[in-house]
């Protein structure tokens, strides 16, 4: 639901333990999303490479399941890239800047999205935008 109100950012400044905590979140989130496409991709392999064994199931869920392998596989690919993009950001020294407005990134936003690009105002407007 979108609201009216927009939402002002006030606790922004990251200490050096924020940022180290932050950037630990993230090579976990990178891990995570590297073994998920991992498996996403080798669960794909698997009917493809044996359509003649007695012992992997076929049935009509075959399509379905590889449509949302595919969507799942999109998905973890698409946080994979903000996540880099946002470790990238670290290094560069533009982490915790909102990138339409420049201004700071709230903490506690950063804390729960580590990868968040935005400020939670425009986040805000980009959604109403949609």
């Amino acid at each position: 639901m979108v609201t009216d109100r927009i939402i002002d950012d006030h606790d922004t400044a990251l200490s050096a333990d924020d940022l180290a905590a932050l950037r630990e979140n993230l090579h976990e989130q990178r891990l995570f999303r590297r073994e998920q496409l991992k498996q996403l991709d080798q669960a794909q392999e698997l009917p493809a490479s044996a359509p003649n064994r007695t012992d992997v199931p076929h049935d009509r869920r075959t399509g379905p399941q590889a449509e949302v392998r595919g969507k799942l596989a999109a998905s973890a690919r698409m946080v994979l890239a903000d996540v880099e993009a946002a470790l990238a950001r670290m290094d560069q020294g533009g982490y915790g800047r909102c990138q339409l407005c420049q201004e700071p990134i709230d903490r506690a936003r950063l804390t729960v999205v580590p990868q968040g690009r935005y400020c939670t105002r425009c986040q805000q407007v980009r959604e109403a935008g949609r």
